[in-house]
């Protein structure tokens, strides 16, 4: 059974989201306050975070930030923050989802169920690439540079392989937002978001990126080898 932590200090609120997700099949855990969420988080080591931004004790994008020193585990923030900045500061964070308050319980399960097909599908077919210095195990989901492992979240490492798959190839956000599951409109600032994070973690210099290329007005590419 899916383990689900609900870190989220509106009482009410949380007691509807854990009896709707409880009832479409997950195990859910509940904190009221960041500090015991990220100590609950320790102790239960689930399979995703649900994780409020406003929470007493301890800041949401804090705990999350917390969980990324130590953890790929799949986190969907919720916020009643509007702000753009807040949102794209969690993704860069790490977060692999976020929902704005107010939201139905069944959106919400929505999420769920798409972060967990990203995260949990079915693996590759068994096979590396291999650009320059940098491996990717298709069948492992693991990174190596030089020989050096490089830890990216589930949603990072979907968003790499996707391109590395089909190196020269120039992605759309909107194509790269399809790759990732999601299908919601005003996402494609995420993307921007995500690549962020995998440059500072696989570019030996993000400022002057040796693998993932920016083709302006049009979206992103993976260097072909013989580009190296």
């Amino acid at each position: 059974m899916v383990h689900i932590l609900l870190i989220e200090d509106e009482v009410s609120l949380a007691r509807v989201l854990r009896d709707y997700l409880q009832q479409a099949g997950y195990r859910v855990s509940v904190a009221y306050r960041g500090d015991e969420g990220l100590a609950m988080f320790e102790r239960e080591q689930p399979d995703l975070v649900l994780l409020d931004l406003n929470l007493p004790g301890m800041d949401g994008l804090d705990v999350a930030r917390a969980i990324r020193r130590k953890s790929n585990t799949p986190i969907i923030m919720i916020t009643a923050r509007s702000d753009e900045v807040d949102q794209l500061i969690g993704l860069e964070i790490g977060a692999d989802d976020y929902i704005v308050k107010p939201f139905s319980p069944r959106l919400l399960l929505a999420r769920v169920r798409a972060v967990l097909r990203r995260t949990q599908g079915a693996s590759p077919q068994p096979r590396k690439l291999r650009v320059g210095d940098v491996e990717i195990d298709l069948d492992a989901h693991t990174v190596t540079r030089a020989g050096e492992p490089i830890r990216l979240t589930p949603t990072e490492f979907r968003l790499l392989a996707t391109m590395a798959q089909h190196p020269g190839r120039v992605f759309t956000r909107s194509q790269l937002l399809d790759a990732l599951g999601y299908h919601y409109t005003g996402y494609e600032r995420t993307i921007d978001a995500h690549i962020k994070n995998l440059r500072a973690k696989l570019e030996p210099d993000p400022k002057h990126p040796r693998y993932i290329e920016t083709v302006f007005g049009v979206g992103y590419r993976f260097r072909k080898p013989q580009e190296e």
